[in-house]
């Protein structure tokens, strides 16, 4: 079982070794692999709306999510998000239910919509769980990213309307 709760100050130094991790692999997030602590920290903190974290029975963060407007100003009204979970607590319904809690999240801030600008085509879990999640594939940009192991590989938008 585990707890999703608002990220807290003392929660970063767990988040970052969380982060830290699937950046430096370059394999699903665009980030520079050598990304510094203090970039993470603005990228996954400080210029997103809320972050979140997942943590299980032992308090151990295991995931965590942020969420912002994808846009400014006439486009914020859509939200984006990022999503990571440690890998030992894949296949366990955390990524689903950091999911769900962010849709429910942007609903109530008022968010119409939520836009995954850059889904990398290979994360082919991640692209089965948004789409069971209820997102559609709105378009493919042609070898968008440089996967660290299968070079030039597509990247995909995918979107779900939050609202009736």
């Amino acid at each position: 079982m585990f707890e999703i709760r608002n990220f807290e100050e003392r929660d970063w130094k767990s988040v970052w070794r969380l982060i830290e991790t699937v950046f430096r692999a370059g394999e699903t997030y665009a980030y520079a692999p050598d990304i510094t602590e203090d970039e993470a920290y603005e990228v996954w903190v400080e210029k997103p709306s809320a972050t979140f974290i997942a943590k299980d029975e032992n308090s151990e963060i295991i995931g965590t999510y942020y969420i912002k407007p994808n846009q400014p100003g006439l486009g914020s009204h859509v939200c984006n998000c990022g999503y990571i979970v440690m890998k030992k607590a894949r296949g366990k319904g955390v990524a689903a239910a950091l999911c769900e809690h962010s849709q429910r999240e942007a609903v109530s801030r008022g968010f119409r919509a939520m836009q995954y600008n850059f889904v990398v085509s290979t994360n082919e879990t991640a692209v089965r769980l948004w789409k069971r999640q209820g997102f559609e594939i709105v378009g493919t940009v042609p070898q968008a990213y440089r996967h660290s192991k299968h070079g030039f590989v597509d990247a995909f938008v995918m979107y779900k309307n939050l609202v009736g």
